[in-house]
């Protein structure tokens, strides 16, 4: 089963979650691997030990074009579909726009001069970690100034347990990097706050979600800050909420100290214990009811 827990901004403790959740789940013995797929800011193994067992390149290829053998027909660019190239026939110019492209291979298919050929261009790292109890970590890492991590987090999300329970912990928002993250899930886990904030950033992820035909379920934390809006609208629309976590100090302080409440608290481990049966009977519902 792959769960993707996710927000629709950040901050809320979708991290958190993510953590003690791999944690939990691996303490029951169950085969877990935790992708951190927050790819431009990822910060997993802060909170965890484990042997680099793995790191792989994620390369993407781009076109190079020579303008010796170019006839400026201007057939790559109206192949583009990412708007990655600029031709100017009559300044006999043309230029790649690399930050667009998506390396989908159209110009070369469109060139019939040979004008085309390919480059590398590495766009970040993904690094596979090995835990003491045999659970895996993966992270994806864009490389500095890359424009979109959606390459890297996808292979991220390739180098995962074959078996078992895979966890994503996905990039904030609901743009691209969120979807890409979310797409391959069987369930998804919300995680908001009881502010207005929170209910303004849930309803955009819940109505991605419901156009992507997903099955969710929403985690409350910091209960008991803000007001009632989120619990009334969630009533309203017959969203499940999985689990609600209190406002509470002792979870802020070992958090800020890179440590795991499921961990330190065995109240805690037990709670996100049974969360993981929660999401799993929710999802079995879901599943049964398509």
């Amino acid at each position: 089963m792959k769960i993707t827990i996710a927000s629709g901004k950040g901050g809320t403790g979708k991290t958190f979650v993510s953590t003690n959740l791999f944690f939990s789940i691996q303490k029951e013995g169950i085969p877990v691997t935790l992708v951190d797929c927050d790819a431009e800011e990822p910060n997993v193994m802060e909170f965890f030990s484990g042997i680099l067992t793995e790191q792989i390149p994620i390369i993407q290829k781009i076109p190079v074009i020579h303008e010796d053998s170019c006839t400026y027909c201007d057939k790559c660019r109206e192949y583009c579909n990412y708007n990655a190239i600029i031709c100017l026939p009559q300044a006999k110019h043309i230029q790649v726009l690399e930050d667009l492209c998506h390396d989908c291979g159209a110009c070369l298919a469109a060139c019939q001069y040979n004008a085309i050929t390919e480059k590398e261009k590495t766009l970040g790292h993904v690094s596979i970690y090995r835990l003491p109890s045999g659970a895996l970590i993966v992270e994806g890492r864009s490389s500095i100034g890359v424009y979109s991590p959606v390459p890297v987090i996808k292979g991220a999300m390739h180098h995962t347990h074959p078996d078992g329970i895979t966890l994503f912990d996905a990039p904030p928002g609901i743009s691209c990097p969120f979807i890409a993250t979310a797409d391959k899930a069987d369930y998804i886990v919300l995680v908001t706050e009881p502010t207005p904030f929170g209910l303004n950033d849930l309803k955009l992820s819940v109505q991605t979600l419901d156009t992507l035909q997903k099955s969710y379920g929403v985690v409350i934390n910091r209960s008991g800050l803000g007001d009632n809006s989120i619990y009334e609208w969630l009533e309203e629309k017959g969203i499940p909420i999985l689990a609600e976590i209190p406002f509470d100090k002792e979870i802020a302080r070992v958090y800020s100290e890179g440590r795991l409440i499921a961990e330190v608290n065995p109240g805690y481990r037990y709670f996100f214990t049974n969360l993981y049966q929660k999401i799993q009977n929710h999802a079995g519902n879901c599943s049964s009811q398509r």
